[in-house]
């Protein structure tokens, strides 16, 4: 089994790479990347591997970045400190989705499930109903969101979040406070994300509004 890791942390790919090692003696670890750019460059020369482990954030963007320039039909196990992207992630070939630190049965879990699915080489995967299974067996609801402040990145929390609308195709999130900031989830994302019972599509809008902020 051929493995491409991108990581930008060098403790958590080598903490990945003992693991893999662990799980499986037949892995083969084909390169460890730790940015955008090269990654772009990899993929651009490289088609001779298997499986590939990415982190979501790199040095200089997101790894999304490098799928979307050189689109890939292999499988992804994303592995990542942050929860906000599990939707983008399967929507990129992702098959499972770790949280760090990574812990050794969910990555021998995310192992068998690609050796499982990929056996047959005649076999493919429908992403679009695994996105879904996945969305439905995922406990719990989205308690903060990143968002892009300036030129920093920092949290909200879900419930200080008054209201989230779309203006010129662009996803805002409005605090109770009044303070407004871009979001990258779009609002179809949002309805998945965020608990039904709180939130709610306003008629005749493109906006998720609180039930207690309408009243």
């Amino acid at each position: 089994m051929k493995i491409v890791i991108f990581e930008d942390e060098e403790p958590a790919s080598r903490r990945l790479i003992k693991l893999l090692n662990e799980i499986n003696a037949n892995v083969e670890i084909v390169s460890v990347i730790d940015s955008v750019r090269s990654g772009k460059e990899f993929m651009s020369q490289n088609k001779n591997f298997d499986l590939i482990i990415s982190d979501i954030r790199l040095a200089d963007g997101l790894s999304f970045e490098i799928f979307k320039s050189y689109p890939v039909k292999l499988p992804v196990i994303f592995s990542t400190a942050y929860d906000e992207y599990a939707i983008e992630a399967f929507r990129n070939n992702g098959i499972d989705y770790l949280l760090k630190p990574v812990k050794r049965e969910e990555l021998k879990s995310a192992i068998q499930k690609y050796e499982n699915w990929f056996s047959d080489s005649t076999s493919g995967v429908n992403y679009d109903a695994l996105l879904q299974t996945l969305l439905q067996e995922k406990k719990g609801f989205q308690k903060r969101i990143v968002i892009r402040f300036a030129d920093t990145i920092k949290t909200v929390e879900i419930e200080d979040a008054a209201y989230f609308f779309t203006e010129n195709k662009i996803n805002n999130l409005c605090t109770f406070g009044g303070e407004s900031f871009i979001v990258d989830h779009n609002l179809d994302e949002l309805e998945l994300m965020l608990d039904p019972s709180v939130f709610l599509e306003s008629t005749g809008s493109l906006s998720l509004i609180l039930k207690q902020y309408k009243k």
